[in-house]
């Protein structure tokens, strides 16, 4: 399927979409805790995808593992740009702003800290660890998979993951 979009086949791209958005969308609310920020990374995912197809070679002819490596980039990137925005906004204060009171809401939806708390504690994980993590627990592919679009053995990435799991527990206990 993929080398038939990569040829420019617009039915197989759609066929590729629709087998995957929704994982992708999933993989990147896991990521994000946002549902705006997930539909945002998932549209831009596939955007890439139908750009870059027709240069990029999959490993194991599985287009998850790259959609997923596109996603957490994505939304890597969708965070550095509100890291920015919230220091513009703290630099022009406006006393006259009213708080959103979606935004109040939204805090409070059952889980929504604790996602928050997840995100955070995975972003101080060492690289290799994180990584590890995105594909795996957050990205729910297997070891095998997860390992070959890293480029490390299954044992390295099992390692990570274990490493991963024990720093995971302690950060997210002092918080």
């Amino acid at each position: 399927m993929w080398s038939r979009a990569a040829r420019g086949d617009e039915a197989a791209f759609t066929d590729l979409f629709h087998r995957h958005a929704e994982a992708v969308w999933n993989h990147a609310y896991r990521i994000s805790g946002s549902w705006a920020v997930a539909e945002e990374v998932a549209s831009a995912t596939f955007v890439t995808a139908w750009r870059k197809c027709a240069r990029t070679t999959l490993v194991n002819d599985s287009a998850r593992p790259w959609l997923y490596t596109v996603a957490t980039n994505q939304a890597r990137s969708h965070s550095r740009g509100e890291r920015r925005r919230g220091r513009l906004l703290r630099r022009v204060t406006r006393t006259d702003v009213v708080p959103d009171h979606a935004e109040t809401v939204t805090d409070r939806v059952d889980g929504a800290d604790r996602i928050r708390a997840v995100v955070s504690a995975v972003g101080r994980l060492p690289k290799a660890q994180r990584r590890a993590v995105e594909l795996c627990l957050l990205g729910e592919l297997p070891v095998a998979e997860a390992a070959a679009e890293l480029g490390l053995a299954e044992v390295t990435v099992r390692s990570h993951l274990s490493r991963a799991r024990a720093r995971l527990r302690t950060l997210l206990e002092e918080s």
